[in-house]
């Protein structure tokens, strides 16, 4: 294979994703999965697995969301939004203790910039198992990693208030 013509893969496979995301924002589900599928089909990568599960999990679809995390995983291990979402649907699912090993996986994850989002997810799982000084910690991290991000300041406020 030229590099020439792995350039043009990649990029085609860019153009899927860019197309899909723009689906995926517009409420347009179904044809979302058709261009991230697309995209993998020419380059997978562990994003596009990712979006794609995200994408499956807006349709209430947690099973299949997580299968596709898990492709993203197999691809790169390094990557920690594919843990954090894993988690999150666990937690969607009702199952905190599954949802934790995830989590944190995330948290100790090599690629990964979002950790308000993993520590905002561990509190939840925290508080679906009652574990509320050990949550609102957690809410408090994710708060001073990302003051403007609303959840993370509504959860520990809210848990803060019950606990006084």
């Amino acid at each position: 294979m030229s590099e020439n013509y792995y350039k043009s893969l990649v990029e085609q496979s860019k153009d899927y994703f860019n197309k899909a995301y723009k689906f995926q924002t517009e409420g347009l589900l179904e044809k979302a999965i058709e261009n991230y599928n697309l995209s993998i089909e020419l380059f997978p990568t562990p994003e596009a697995y990712t979006f794609l599960g995200w994408t499956y999990s807006l349709l209430g679809n947690y099973e299949k969301a997580i299968e596709e995390c898990k492709n993203a995983i197999e691809i790169d291990s390094d990557y920690g939004n594919s843990y954090n979402d894993i988690g999150a649907y666990l937690i969607a699912q009702g199952k905190p203790d599954d949802a934790i090993p995830y989590i944190e996986m995330a948290l100790n994850s090599k690629r990964y910039d979002s950790y308000h989002f993993a520590h905002l997810n561990l509190g939840r799982a925290l508080e679906m198992k009652g574990l509320w000084l050990e949550a609102v910690e957690e809410y408090r991290k994710s708060k001073e990693i990302a003051p403007d991000y609303l959840p993370a300041k509504q959860n520990f406020n809210r848990l803060q208030g019950i606990l006084n």
